[in-house]
């Protein structure tokens, strides 16, 4: 009975058909999923501390309010752009 190949099998046989570049951006991959598996299993405190006084810095809340204010004259404008409508027809 013939043993099946494992992936982990398959993918040696795989890397050792490779050029060198091909190698290292393998390696390249395989380091930016630890990286982000590292990541998903650390907890960042000081990164969510460091967002939250971004988010009440004053600079940030005057964006907010201009982003607010934008969305608000935008809707009026299309409001304002269909009754006009509405009344030419």
């Amino acid at each position: 009975m013939a043993k099946r190949i494992t992936e982990r099998h398959r993918l040696a046989l795989k890397l050792d058909n490779l050029n060198d570049s091909e190698v290292r951006e393998v390696l390249d991959y395989i380091s930016i999923m630890e990286s982000m598996r590292r990541a998903t299993t650390l907890p960042d405190l000081w990164e969510d501390e460091l967002v939250a006084l971004l988010a009440d810095a004053r600079e940030n809340q005057r964006a907010r309010q201009v982003f607010e204010w934008e969305t608000v004259r935008r809707h009026a404008e299309r409001r304002a752009s269909t009754a006009a409508v509405a009344v030419h027809v």
